[in-house]
C-alpha cells in the first residue's frame, strides 16, 4: 500500500541496538500495512543527549521527515500522548505506570493496537521493547509486497528499507574485510551488564574452527577483559578500535563517552561486521547477534547460538514474543 502524504507512524524506542532495530522493524511493516509513512524517534537519550535524535545521524533515512516535526500535533492515538510527543516510553510509563517498567504487556498501552493497527488519527505510535514481527506476519503475508513472506523475510524487508548505516560505518565495514581470505567466524560476547556464558562460546568456537581450521575470527564484545582473554586464547582474532565497558556497565547506559556518536556508530560497525560473517557464534539472549544474524541473512546452519536449548531463555523469547 502507498503511503498516504498525510498519514505517519511514529516509532518509539526503549533499550540496546539490537531491541530498537528489531523492534522498528516492526513497526516499519505496519507503517507499510497501513499506508503511512513511517518516522523513527531516536530522542530517548540512549545513546546521544536526551532531545538528540540519533536515528537520522547514525543511517540514511529514506523520509525526509524527522520526530521532532510532529511534536505539537493533537491529532494522535494511542491518546495518552497527546501534548507527550517529544518524551518517550519510559518517561510516560514513570509518570502514568510507575509500577509497570517490566510488564511485559506495557507496550499495549503506549502503542496501536498489533491486531487492529489500521486506525483512523493521521497520526499514530507504534513502540515494544522487543520485536513483535510474529504478531503480523500472517496479515503481512496476505499483502503485496509481503506476499508470502516468513517472518525473518519481513524483518530483512524492512532493514533493508530503514536500516542502511551511514557512510562511516559501511566504510569502517568495508576496509575492516577488505584484504581478508574466507571464511571468517562471527563472535559475539555480551559481559557488562548481561553475561552469556564466556565457556560455552569458546567451546563453540573450538568447534567450528575444527570445521574450518584457516578461518580469522572477527569478535565483537563490550568488555575489556574478555576481549583480552578471548585474544590470549585464538589466534587471528580481529576487532575495531573502540570503548569497552566492565563487568557492570553496559556502555549505552552508565559509561561517560567523549564521542558518544562515534562509539554508536563502533557499535553498529560491530553488528554489520558480525552481518559480513560466514559463521556466527552468539546467543539468542542478546538481541543485538540475532539482529546481526539477519541483517547477514546467516543461515542458521552456520550459526552456534549457545542458548538455542536453554529453556528458560527460550520460553521467555516465545512470551516476549507473542505477549
Amino acid at each position: 500500500m502507498t503511503a498516504a502524504p498525510d498519514r505517519f507512524l511514529l516509532i518509539k524506542a526503549k533499550g540496546g541496538f539490537g531491541n530498537r532495530i528489531l523492534s522498528a522493524a516492526t513497526g516499519v511493516v505496519i507503517a507499510r500495512l497501513t499506508g503511512r509513512t513511517a518516522v523513527v524517534d531516536w530522542r530517548d537519550g540512549e545513546y546521544l543527549p536526551h532531545g538528540e535524535d540519533a536515528y537520522p545521524l547514525l543511517f540514511e533515512s529514506p523520509t525526509p521527515h524527522r520526530a521532532a516535526d510532529f511534536d505539537a500535533r493533537s491529532d494522535v492515538t494511542p491518546a495518552l500522548w497527546r501534548g507527550r510527543l517529544s518524551e518517550h516510553p519510559t518517561h510516560l510509563i514513570s509518570d502514568l505506570f510507575p509500577n509497570d517498567h517490566s510488564n511485559p504487556f506495557i507496550y499495549r498501552k503506549l502503542s496501536i493496537d498489533l491486531a487492529h493497527p489500521d486506525v483512523r488519527e493521521p497520526l499514530a505510535v507504534f513502540w515494544s521493547y522487543l520485536p513483535k514481527m510474529a504478531r503480523i506476519r500472517r496479515a503481512a503475508a496476505k499483502v503485496s509486497p509481503f506476499r508470502g513472506m516468513s517472518r525473518d523475510a519481513l524483518t530483512r524487508w524492512a532493514l533493508r528499507e530503514y536500516f542502511r548505516p551511514n557512510a562511516r560505518v559501511r566504510a569502517e565495514v568495508d576496509a575492516l574485510f577488505a584484504d581478508r581470505a574466507r571464511p571468517i567466524i562471527g563472535v559475539h560476547i555480551r559481559y557488562t551488564d548481561r553475561k552469556v556464558s564466556l565457556d560455552r562460546i569458546m567451546q563453540e568456537v573450538q568447534r567450528v574452527q575444527a570445521r574450518v581450521p584457516s578461518a580469522q575470527i572477527f569478535l565483537a564484545t563490550d568488555n575489556q577483559g574478555v576481549q583480552e582473554q578471548f585474544r590470549a586464547r585464538f589466534r587471528d582474532v580481529f576487532v575495531i578500535d573502540k570503548v569497552l565497558g566492565d563487568d557492570d556497565n553496559s556502555l549505552h547506559e552508565h559509561v561517560e563517552l567523549d564521542d558518544p556518536l562515534r562509539e554508536a556508530e563502533n557499535a553498529l560497525i560491530d553488528m554489520w561486521a558480525l552481518a559480513s560473517c560466514d559463521w556466527l557464534v552468539h546467543s539468542r539472549h542478546s538481541t543485538f547477534s540475532v539482529a546481526a544474524a539477519l541483517i547477514g541473512g546467516i543461515p542458521t546452519s552456520r550459526q552456534r547460538d549457545i542458548d538455542r536449548r536453554n529453556v528458560r531463555v527460550v520460553l521467555k523469547r516465545w512470551v516476549q514474543t507473542w505477549a
